[in-house]
């Protein structure tokens, strides 16, 4: 019986797993940029979730 088909499958939940994990914490940065109360926090969680998103933060 041939190994592929279960090696597929773990990259595959692994896939999923990495994916999950950066959208719950692209959710959770952008959360607090709009919720924080002080304006350097919001600034630096604002720098951070261009960072993430592969943009240029904003002046």
């Amino acid at each position: 019986m041939s190994a592929l088909p279960t090696l597929l499958t773990n990259a595959t939940v692994l896939a999923a797993a990495t994916g999950l994990s950066y959208s719950v914490t692209l959710l959770g940065v952008a959360l607090f940029s709009v919720a924080s109360r002080s304006p350097a926090r919001r600034r630096d969680a604002r720098a951070t979730l261009a960072l993430l998103l592969g943009r240029k933060p904003q002046r």
